[in-house]
């Protein structure tokens, strides 16, 4: 095989394996902010 054939062939295998490679997947947990607003007061005078 030519030199520029086996070139190809090792980059397309690197990018193949990281590609498959196993990858951490980052886990986000979002909690709802609960809104918590004061019942209205009305002053009776």
């Amino acid at each position: 095989m030519s030199k520029s054939i086996k070139t190809l062939l090792a980059i397309s295998l690197v990018a193949f394996v990281a590609a498959c490679a196993q990858q951490e997947e980052e886990v986000v947990y979002v909690e709802p902010v609960a809104t918590v607003e004061p019942e209205p007061t009305y002053n009776k005078y």
